[in-house]
This record gives C-alpha cells, sequence and structure tokens, in this order.
C-alpha cells in the first residue's frame, strides 16, 4: 500500500531539483503530524490529571458509619468478584477471536498479508483491553462513592452528596473518554512512524482497534446486562408482587444481587459500551477522512490536516466536557418555586404534568436543573470549539474545495450536536413521568396488567418515530452541507467523498459531549446504590428523602444516555457503512470495478440482508430470555429462604444475600456466551459463505453479501434499540409515577399491574437496548476487519 509521501518522493525523482522539493515536503509533512500527535498527547495528560483531582477529591469525602460500610462492602466484593471472572471468559475468547484474525490474514490476506495479520491482531487485543479497562473504571469509581453519598446524605448534606455523586461519575468518564483518544493515538503515532509517515493510509489498518473494543463491550454489556436484570426482576416478583415490600427491604435476599447489578451492568457495561462507541465511530471517521484527503489535488498538509481531524475534534470534546464538569454546581440559595416543578434537563422550564408538590420539603436545588446547566456549558464551549478547529485546521483547503468550505464543515458538526441534543430529549419525553406518554401508562394500569403492557408496548412502538426521523433530516443535512463544500469545478467522485466526509463532521460533533454524558450516567447507579445502602442500614427519613431524589434523577439520566447512544449509533451506522465501502475499494486490484453500491433487488443481497434483519431479533430474543431463566432462579430461591427462614420476615435473621448473587453470577456468564459468539461470527460467516457461492464469475459477492447485511441489520439494530429502551424506561417510570401517590399508590391494583409492566420493561431497556447499540457497531467494525479478506 502506497503511501502519500512515498508518491510525493516519487514526483522528484530523477530531478536534483525536485528531489529535494519533495524532501523538504516529507519534511514538513513529517513535522506536521508531529505536532498534532504532541498537542493530542497533551491533552490527554492534561485530562488524566483533572480526573486524578475529581478522584482524589471524591475518595477525601468520609465513608460513613460502620453499619453503611457492612451493606457497601458486599456489594463491592460482588462487584469485583463478578467482574473478575466475567473478564476471564471474555478474555478466553478475546485471545481465541485475535488467534482466527491472525490466522485467517496470514493465510488468505494476500501482499503483506502476514504484516497486516500482526497489525490487526494487536489493534483488535488493544482495543479489547482498553474496553475491558473503562468497564472496569466505570465500576470502580460506582462501589466507591456509593457509601460517600450515603453519608453525606444522613448527614443532610444535600449539596455534597449531589457533589460526590456526579464527580464520582465524572471521574470515571473522564478516564473512559481520554483512554480511547490515547489509545488511537498510540496507534496512528506507531503505524506513522511504521509506514514513513503515511498518514492517510493508518485508518484501514486499525479497524482491528474499533472490532476488539466492540467485541469486549458486547459481552460486557450482555452479561451485565442479564445479571442485573435477573436480580432486578427477581427482586420485584418476590418481594414487591407478592410481599409488598418496599425497594431495597434487607428481608429481600435479592437486594444485594440487585445492587451489585447496577454497578456491572449500568457502570461496567455501560462504559465499555460508550467506549467502543467512541473508538468506531472515530475510525470510521478517520476512513472517511482519508478517503477524502487522499483525491488528486489536495495538498500534503491538508491531507494530513482532514485525517487527524477526527482526534482533534475528540480532544476539543475532552476539554469542553472538563469546563462543564467545573461548572456543574448547585446553587445552595435556589428554591424551586411554591409548586415544587421539576426542570428537564434539555429544557429551562418545569415538565409537564405531575405534583412535586407532596415532597415533604425542599432539598436544595435539583440534580436535573444542575446537570442541566453543566451540560449546556459543555455544549456551548464545544460548539465554539469546533468552529475554532475547523477554520485553524480546514481553512486553507485548496482549490478543490469552496471558498467557505471549512464553514459549511462546521455547520455539519453543529447538526451533529443538535441532534444529540434532540436524541436526548425524545428519550426524556417518552421515558420521564413528567410527560403524556408515561403518564398514560399509570393511567392504563389501573385498568389491569393487560391493559398496562398494551399501552407500554404502544408508547414504546410510537417512540421510534420522531427520532428516525431526526437521524434521517441530520444525514441528509450533513451529507448536503458536505457536497456544497466541494468547489464548483470538482468531480463528482470527489463531491460524494467531500459529502461523506461531512457526516464524519457530524458524527465528531455529536461525539463531543460524550464525556460529559457519561458522567450523567454512572451518576444514576451512584444515587440507587445510595438509596440502597441508606435503606438497609437504617438511615433517617431525610437521608433516604435526599437518596430517593439523588435516584429518581438516575433514572431520568440512564435514559438520557441511552437514547444518546442510540443517536450517535445511527449517526454513525451510516458512516461505517461508507467506510466499509471504501475500505473495500482502497483493497480492489487495479481493474476491477469499484463497489459503489448494495443492490437489494439481486437474490443473494436481499438473502443477505433478511439474515441481517433476522439477527438483531434473534440476538434480542436471547438477550432477554436469558434474562427470564436467570430471574426464574431468583424468584425461586427468595421464596425458598422466606418458607425455610421464617425469621426474616420478622427481621430475626438475615436472608443468605450470597446465594443470590452467586446464583446470577453463574447464569449471567453462562448465557451471555450464545448471542455474543452469534453477533461476532454471523457477519464474517455470511460474507465467506457468499464469496464462495460467487466464485470466480463474481468476486465481490462476498463483500456484497456483507454490506447487505451490514446495511439491514443496522436500520433493523437501531428500530429495535429504540423500541426496547423507551418501552421499557416509560413502563417503569410509570411505575415510580404510582409510587409517588398518583393513580392509586403503593400496594394498590394499579401499582401492581405496573410492577407487571416494569418487568417486562427491564430486560428490554438494561439488557436488549443496550445491548443493541454495541451490536449496531460491531456489525460495521467485523465487516471492516473481514473485507480485506473477502477481496483477496
Amino acid at each position: 500500500m502506497e503511501s502519500v509521501l512515498e508518491r510525493t518522493a516519487q514526483v522528484g525523482h530523477g530531478h536534483p531539483h525536485h528531489a529535494a522539493a519533495a524532501a523538504a515536503t516529507v519534511a514538513n509533512v513529517g513535522g506536521q503530524i508531529a505536532k498534532y500527535l504532541g498537542g493530542l498527547l497533551a491533552v490527554c495528560v492534561v485530562m488524566l490529571l483533572f480526573g486524578g483531582l475529581l478522584v482524589w477529591w471524591t475518595l477525601s469525602q468520609p465513608e460513613g458509619s460502620e453499619e453503611m460500610q457492612g451493606v457497601a462492602r458486599p456489594i463491592r466484593e460482588g462487584a469485583a468478584a463478578f467482574l473478575k471472572v466475567q473478564y476471564s471468559t471474555i478474555a478466553a475468547l478475546s485471545a481465541c477471536m485475535a488467534a482466527v484474525i491472525f490466522v485467517a490474514y496470514a493465510v488468505f490476506g494476500g501482499p503483506g498479508a502476514h504484516r497486516q495479520a500482526v497489525l490487526t491482531s494487536m489493534a483488535f487485543l488493544l482495543g479489547g483491553g482498553c474496553s475491558a479497562a473503562s468497564g472496569a473504571i466505570a465500576m470502580w469509581a460506582s462501589v466507591r462513592c456509593n457509601v460517600r453519598v450515603t453519608q453525606q446524605a444522613a448527614a443532610g448534606a444535600y449539596t455534597t452528596a449531589l457533589l460526590v455523586a456526579f464527580r464520582g461519575g465524572a471521574f470515571a468518564a473522564v478516564l473512559i473518554v481520554t483512554l480511547c483518544l490515547l489509545g488511537l493515538l498510540v496507534l496512528v503515532a506507531t503505524l506513522t512512524l511504521l509506514m514513513g509517515n503515511g498518514v492517510t493510509h493508518v485508518p484501514v489498518m486499525i479497524v482491528g482497534y474499533g472490532f476488539g473494543a466492540s467485541f469486549v463491550a458486547l459481552f460486557a454489556q450482555l452479561g451485565g446486562g442479564i445479571y442485573t436484570k435477573a436480580a432486578d426482576v427477581g427482586s420485584d416478583i418476590v418481594g414487591k408482587t407478592e410481599l409488598g415490600m418496599p425497594e431495597d427491604d434487607p428481608r429481600n435476599a435479592a437486594v444485594v444481587a440487585d445492587l451489585v447489578g447496577d454497578n456491572v451492568g449500568d457502570c461496567a457495561g455501560r462504559g465499555a459500551d460508550l467506549f467502543e462507541s467512541i473508538a468506531a465511530e472515530n475510525i470510521g471517521a478517520m476512513i472517511l477522512a482519508a478517503a477524502l484527503a487522499r483525491a488528486p489535488g489536495v495538498l500534503p498538509h491538508v491531507r494530513v490536516s482532514l485525517t487527524l481531524l477526527p482526534l482533534v475534534l475528540h480532544a476539543v470534546g475532552l476539554l469542553s466536557s472538563l469546563v462543564g464538569i467545573v461548572c456543574t454546581l448547585p446553587l445552595d440559595a435556589f428554591r424551586r418555586g411554591s409548586r415544587g416543578e421539576r426542570t428537564s434537563l434539555l429544557r429551562g422550564g418545569a415538565g409537564g404534568g405531575g405534583n412535586a408538590a407532596n415532597e415533604e420539603e425542599e432539598l436544595g436545588e435539583d440534580p436535573m436543573h444542575v446537570m442541566r446547566r453543566g451540560f449546556l456549558v459543555t455544549f456551548v464551549v464545544a460548539l465554539c470549539g469546533t468552529w475554532l478547529t475547523s477554520y485553524l485546521l480546514l481553512g486553507k483547503l485548496g482549490m478543490d474545495f469552496a471558498a467557505r468550505a471549512w464553514a459549511l464543515y462546521a455547520l455539519c458538526a453543529t447538526v451533529g450536536l443538535l441532534t444529540s441534543v434532540a436524541f436526548a430529549g425524545l428519550a426524556e419525553y417518552y421515558t420521564d413521568y413528567w410527560y403524556a406518554p408515561v403518564r398514560s401508562i399509570s393511567r392504563a394500569c389501573e385498568s389491569g396488567h393487560g391493559v398496562a403492557v398494551i399501552q407500554g408496548m404502544s408508547v414504546g412502538l410510537e417512540s421510534v418515530a420522531l427520532p428516525i426521523v431526526v437521524l434521517a433530516l441530520a444525514i441528509l443535512a450533513v451529507y448536503g452541507l458536505g457536497r456544497q463544500a466541494a468547489g464548483a469545478g470538482a468531480s463528482a467522485a470527489f463531491t460524494h467523498a467531500a459529502g461523506m466526509f461531512g457526516t464524519a463532521m457530524g458524527t465528531c460533533g455529536m461525539l463531543s459531549t460524550a464525556t460529559y454524558v457519561l458522567a450523567m450516567d454512572v451518576f444514576g447507579p451512584i444515587g440507587d446504590n445510595a438509596g440502597g445502602i441508606a435503606e438497609m442500614s437504617e438511615q433517617s427519613a431525610r437521608a433516604r428523602a435526599i437518596t430517593d431524589r439523588l435516584d429518581a434523577v438516575g433514572n431520568t439520566t440512564k435514559a438520557l444516555t441511552k437514547g444518546y447512544a442510540v443517536g450517535s449509533a445511527g449517526l454513525a451506522a451510516f458512516l461505517l457503512f461508507q467506510g466499509y465501502i471504501d475500505s473495500v475499494n482502497a483493497r480492489l486490484p487495479v481493474g476491477v470495478p469499484q463497489l459503489s453500491a448494495i443492490d437489494l433487488s439481486v437474490p443473494e443481497l436481499f438473502v443477505a440482508g433478511l439474515l441481517g434483519c433476522m439477527l438483531v431479533y434473534l440476538f434480542s430474543s436471547l438477550a432477554i430470555s436469558a434474562v427470564g431463566r436467570a430471574a426464574s432462579s431468583v424468584v425461586d430461591e427468595v421464596r425458598a429462604q422466606i418458607r425455610a427462614r421464617p425469621g426474616i420476615m420478622t427481621r430475626a435473621e438475615l436472608p443468605d444475600y450470597a446465594r443470590c448473587v452467586k446464583i446470577v453470577t453463574q447464569a449471567a456468564l453462562r448465557q451471555m456466551v450464545l448471542p455474543g459468539l452469534l453477533a461476532a461470527l454471523a457477519p464474517a460467516a455470511v460474507g465467506i459463505v457468499f464469496r464462495f457461492v460467487g466464485a470466480p464469475e463474481r468476486p465481490l459477492l462476498g463483500a456484497q453479501a456483507m454490506g447487505a447485511m451490514l446495511l439491514v441489520g443496522t436500520i433493523s439494530g437501531i428500530a429495535m434499540a429504540l423500541f426496547a429502551n423507551n418501552a421499557g424506561g416509560s413502563m417503569d417510570n410509570a411505575k415510580k409515577l404510582i409510587e409517588t401517590g398518583e393513580f392509586g399508590g403503593k400496594n394498590s391494583d394499579a401499582h401492581r399491574a405496573a410492577v407487571t409492566g416494569d418487568t417486562l420493561g427491564d430486560p428490554l431497556k438494561d439488557t436488549a437496548g443496550p445491548s443493541l447499540h454495541v451490536l449496531i457497531k460491531l456489525l460495521a467494525t467485523v465487516t471492516l476487519v473481514v473485507a480485506p479478506l473477502l477481496v483477496n
């Protein structure tokens, strides 16, 4: 594979003056690359120091009484034990996959196969290791902050409790997103040196990093999701439905497993999920940027700027989130007003409906208002930083571009930012009980269990429509703006490449707030665990009121994160699909027609598309049924303990919490393997089978079939993920609305119907939905890795 600088050097071959000029160009471009990589490394160092400051402040807070620590210790130990066993299983699977990649490339990879085999398999292991570390970091932060939040709540320090929960999540977010940039930086620097500064050909060589991150994240999210929802569903069926126990009642044998699940699912799983999202989308953006940079007439220094721009925007997003995190401070003098209206994340006013005036006392500024202010600061700083970066790096693109191409590409990033806000706002609308959709489910609960489930499913299906419309408009907007950035005399191929780079800029813009969004997500399980510790250690009513308030907001932030994750996956899906097309074309021999589109009217490609759609539904089924089987075992165990030990109900003796933790751990590890391997291996199997079906008359049939499976599977996965997230979230919050006293209140018939709906919604929103986020990117990254084998 010939690098840009090699071609530059060849121009001057044979003439001393031209050779000297070519050598100077090589030196200048090499210095430019070093300058970019050095600046990115400096940003990583700054963010790591900031993360260290956050964790120092958080861990300096007191851990609480012996009673609190007695509850927190089993949660921490259970989470660590599960992660250790889970990661051992994932490590073994990853090692086998890396070996398969190496052998496949070495045997079937064509010219330079052995070097590509080593690079791809090593990048795969690096991406997988960083993804696993991201999950471990998020869980480590959560299990150490939860008891500190409870202690502050017990002391009546509402403001400090809020800050401990948020900064604990921010520490994890900063380290995870910085780790992603650092990993990509190491790969780009290493491969640039190996290739003689040919930076435009580096992106297609690091796709193994994205595949490794997605591979590990899928198993982490699946295992964590099965664990947390099996424990939650089993705990609710016996505790709430059968015995009328309150949330986190210490008489429930599954309650510790439930609290452990918040960490291994919502923290470890989501940390790995967002890490792989950022990694895969940055690699896809770099592939499209490099494709545009390699076009004839693009100057060498512009090629470097275009190719590395996604990483620079990643760094801008990190610094923007730093400013937003620092600005996330409650205003102690603030009062919500006599009506007690709670603010929405994305709107300054109150949410619609509800009556928060039933709270016994005002505690301080609403946590959602605090985080909304920090999010808006992050948004504004990211917006300004994106425009400034676009001007500095793209201000002088050359004659093949329009005069103000940099502004058009900055507008593409702005569209991406606004799309992230729209997806978060729509997720809030459909899952928060201050709005009509959730209230309609609560009202339906008064008519019985069946009607409640019907209404919940209806809301979930409806919630797919508007996000899809937003996504469609965003893709058309960024592609259209990108095309306008091409000059009037540019070729059709160049104009299309410029348009695709617009989608890359849109995706980079959407990721600008990823660090802050992840901080809000980890805030959720920290607040949830703090409430459980307060209940089980029998803290005061005021302490529980503080933790309940944090927990309630945490449910909303988790829903917003899921909406953000689906939105970023959706916008990136088009980008990654085009990245696959470019990856295939880059490896085609001279004289072979380029792959420009996937024609689903071809029978073989239509069949491959059907298989992609089938994969999404079968994967979701396996994930949900795994929760059902594991939850059934938990229900049997909790019932058996209550029958065998009557003293549990009178609080004379404690249940055997460890028994439920062991049951759920074994079930989660056993059930995660099949759906995970199915998702990882199915696309490669389809491509390889059709490669041999089409040989030798149709040598590209395998690549086309795998592209068809990627295309249809991605579209189906986006719709299914939206449905699962919003249906589950809306049914969960319909139950929480009833528990506030509306529609009959706790222990009413409506409440029991709502618990049934929540039981259905739990595996949708916390197992299938989040796992589908990863599946969407895994389909793209595995096809990028397998593409060279199908072409060669």
